[in-house]
């Protein structure tokens, strides 16, 4: 009887402090960057959309490597560096971008959920702080983060990295090189809120801005992992490396600890 009840208590425990992983961008089953390609319109395999890059083969613009993950994450195989660089120009546009979409058929978008996410910068090809970096953004940009300048601040640069919602800076740090920031953007599809949760290198994530009214619209397939660099007058181009590791999708309790569940 003692150990029914035990079991009990513990399978209960279990059910309501985990969560649950909806969608998996860890680059755990990846060989290389090259199985992006794997991916099409008419072929829709792997957990990546991949369609918003310049010109150049996957590898210009993505690569691979177990150096470049937050070395805190035990549960991530590698890491990926995402460059700009002088082709990075999507469709004719006149913005660099390199973007993953998740691929998925769950539900990322109803009820609340947490993105997770971990980014650093290095000092070689570090980002401009003299033009906009829109990060890890929906389309309708209510929620993200950017670094660099601000188009229409005052100043001509931004060191600071930022959380956004609706244009609106909720959090900012300073972008250090070699510095590993975790992120989860808490979104209550429902109630319309989102709240932001950092950490950096392994200390557990915490909440440093709690929920604010947004309007939380997405159609499941519009988060923008990666970087979209706007243009600026008199700043020409220059080649700049993103590194991204820890990255997926839950719903349930948030997972604190860094690389997930």
């Amino acid at each position: 009887m003692k150990s029914t009840t035990l079991l009990a208590a513990v399978l209960s425990a279990f059910s309501t402090t985990h969560a649950t992983l909806l969608w998996d961008g860890r680059f755990n089953d990846f060989t290389s960057a090259s199985d992006l390609n794997k991916w099409s319109w008419s072929n829709q395999v792997g957990p990546y959309q991949y369609y918003i890059h310049g010109s150049s083969p996957v590898d210009k613009y993505i690569s691979l490597s177990e150096a470049y993950k937050n070395p805190n994450d035990t549960r991530s195989r590698q890491g990926a560096r995402f460059t700009l660089d002088n082709t990075a120009y999507w469709n004719g546009q006149n913005m660099r971008r390199i973007e993953l979409i998740p691929q998925t058929k769950e539900a990322i978008n109803r009820g609340k959920v947490y993105y997770h996410f971990s980014i650093m910068r290095s000092d070689k090809n570090a980002p401009s702080v003299y033009r906009e970096h829109q990060i890890c953004f929906f389309e309708s940009h209510f929620t993200e983060l950017k670094s660099g300048w601000i188009s229409g601040e005052s100043g001509t640069s931004n060191p600071n990295l930022q959380w956004m919602t609706n244009q609106r800076s909720g959090w900012k740090t300073e972008w250090k090189a070699g510095v590993w920031h975790n992120v989860a953007y808490e979104i209550d599809f429902s109630a319309n809120k989102v709240g932001f949760w950092h950490s950096e290198g392994g200390e557990p994530l915490k909440q440093v801005v709690a929920p604010v009214s947004v309007s939380t619209s997405s159609n499941g397939a519009d988060w923008h992992l990666g970087v979209l660099e706007l243009p600026r007058n008199g700043y020409g181009d220059t080649t700049e490396d993103f590194y991204f590791s820890g990255i997926y999708i839950e719903t349930g309790p948030i997972t604190t600890a860094i690389g997930g569940p």
